[in-house]
């Protein structure tokens, strides 16, 4: 969404555990990363501080940023359209209402190509799936109020999982391997899953249990008074939870094995590694967990490498700091894939 000129700037991934920001020589590849920075959820004042004695911010005062957040309620799944219907101006909003229980008319929405993240053409609409994009319109308002307060002009609001995405599925064409990864967005109440491949986004499916739906279970196999007191003890990152693990997911993973179980059968193709965004430190077990009851490893990356090959690279002393898997977002926010990138060494 386009809000405002282009100049050099900033990125930002407003993250649900942590806002990671880069300082960019300019706005397009080739670019270098003169800065990268971390800030909690929270520290709102930091990042405006911050902010106010940055280089590169416009003649307003504000720094001119490319934005990606990940709204509670926000959409993204890919979905078979009826390419007879597709024209009808009431179909798509139809499909929004029908398939995704929410009202299309409170949503900001828009149709991308699940193979490369283009805009979706319905008037010369060639092939039957479109990944529906979206978040609900008062949102847009409320980040772009909330991002001047902070001193960011936000030239483009993105959805963050969208960004990270479409980084994995070019990380993937980059290193050559034909193998899908599955990922999970855990949330409290809900988890968004997607199969994503060199092709694309092949899967997505949201799932209606989240981290939530492991606290009963906590309270209950150690015997505790209350669940605030288990949801407490589970994120404080004091217990070693790993050896009850497998009780804790029990119920998203039966819907992951018969999610994945569908899509290996279609395709022939089996998931080669598992990578959740968004969780807290605390509970980056939970992926280890996940992989581990699936057969497969967690996902690795190494960010810089494959940016390079985007034409984005780091000033000396700017490094991402470990895992780089957690970094897709906001180098997917920066890179831009419109060229034919470099390919390493098959892996």
């Amino acid at each position: 969404m386009l809000f405002g000129k282009k100049t050099k700037g900033f990125c930002v991934d407003f993250g649900e555990q942590a806002v990671l920001l880069a300082r960019l020589s300019q706005d397009d590849a080739p670019l270098v990363i003169e800065e990268l920075k971390e800030f909690g959820v929270a520290d709102r004042e930091g990042l405006a501080a911050y902010l106010k004695t940055a280089e590169g911010r416009g003649a307003t005062g504000y720094a001119h940023a490319r934005c990606g957040i990940y709204p509670a309620k926000r959409l993204i799944r890919r979905q078979t359209l009826d390419l007879k219907r597709v024209k009808e101006p009431t179909y798509l909003n139809e499909v929004v209402a029908q398939q995704f229980r929410v009202e299309a008319e409170k949503y900001a929405t828009m149709l991308l190509n699940p193979a490369d993240g283009t805009e979706f053409d319905t008037a010369k609409a060639a092939q039957k799936d479109a990944l529906f994009c979206g978040l609900p319109a008062d949102d847009v308002i409320a980040w772009q109020d909330k991002l001047l307060e902070i001193g960011l002009y936000p030239e483009r609001l993105e959805l963050g999982t969208v960004a990270t995405l479409g980084a994995l599925a070019n990380y993937q064409k980059f290193k050559q391997t034909k193998t899908p990864i599955l990922v999970l967005e855990l949330g409290d109440d809900a988890t968004q899953s997607f199969i994503v491949s060199a092709d694309g986004v092949d899967v997505s499916r949201p799932i209606p249990s989240g981290i939530a739906a492991m606290i009963p279970v906590v309270q209950k196999e150690l015997g505790l008074k209350d669940e605030e007191s288990a949801k407490k003890l589970f994120y404080s990152n004091t217990f070693d939870f790993t050896s009850m693990g497998g009780t804790l997911i029990k119920k998203l993973l039966k819907e992951l094995q018969s999610s994945i179980g569908f899509y290996e059968v279609q395709t022939g193709q089996s998931i080669g590694g598992v990578l959740c965004t968004q969780l807290p430190t605390s509970l980056g077990w939970l992926g280890t967990t996940i992989a581990a009851s699936l057969g497969v490893g967690p996902f690795k990356a190494e960010v810089v490498p494959w940016a390079a090959s985007l034409g984005i690279s780091l000033a000396p002393g700017v490094q991402p700091a470990a895992p780089d898997e957690r970094w897709l977002g906001l180098f997917g926010l920066i890179a831009s894939y419109n060229h034919v990138p470099a390919v390493a060494e098959k892996a």
